[in-house]
């Protein structure tokens, strides 16, 4: 029986905003593997055409963890929760799920196998590193329309200076991660005074 490997990422740990999202996905034979790399050595165009291009030729799904979850789980727990939700939501049961990292969620009736830096070796962890982050930047750009101050379309809601200053100046938002150190520390700065 033909090996069915599954490549799951997540995208967004490190964000102070909005949810984690993970993808699996398990590539079809006829695809062109030299094409796809880890989606953070793309740049955004060349992600947004693979991305097309892996959804046409593979069996795809995406998960995800609300910003509630990450709050009440923790980010890691909540990643692993993103993976197990894109996991269990292909179309296709893999043999072999290969997830990016040195976690693994926990997934009953399914062989899954931790890579560190997968998504620069795996094929599969890459088109799914790439499926995530263009998902989750696309979720992040329609909210930064009303939330222009905090240049999310550009920083994807990542701890950059631009982004600390904002939230110093207009304030914590409704998407912003309370539990996350520097947000934690702003609000009780603010408590405090």
């Amino acid at each position: 029986m033909k090996k069915i490997i599954a490549g799951v990422d997540e995208v967004g740990r490190g964000s102070l905003i909005g949810p984690v999202y993970a993808a699996a996905v398990i590539l079809n034979n006829g695809i062109d593997k030299k094409k796809i790399k880890d989606s953070k050595k793309l740049s955004k165009t060349n992600r947004e055409n693979l991305e097309k291009y892996i959804k046409k030729n593979s069996y795809w799904a995406i998960g995800s963890a609300s910003l509630i979850e990450i709050n009440k789980l923790n980010i890691l727990n909540a990643s692993l929760l993103a993976m197990k939700r894109a996991i269990k939501k292909l179309k296709k049961k893999p043999t072999l799920v290969l997830i990016d990292g040195n976690k693994l969620p926990k997934i009953k009736n399914y062989k899954l196998k931790s890579i560190i830096k997968g998504d620069q070796k795996i094929s599969e962890i890459s088109a799914a590193s790439i499926i995530a982050k263009v998902s989750r930047d696309r979720l992040i750009t329609n909210i930064s329309k009303k939330f222009k101050k905090y240049s999310w379309s550009k920083n994807a809601g990542y701890g950059t200076s631009d982004h600390i200053l904002a939230i110093k100046k207009h304030g914590v938002t409704k998407f912003h991660r309370k539990t996350f150190k520097p947000i934690h520390n702003i609000l009780s700065l603010k408590k405090m005074r």
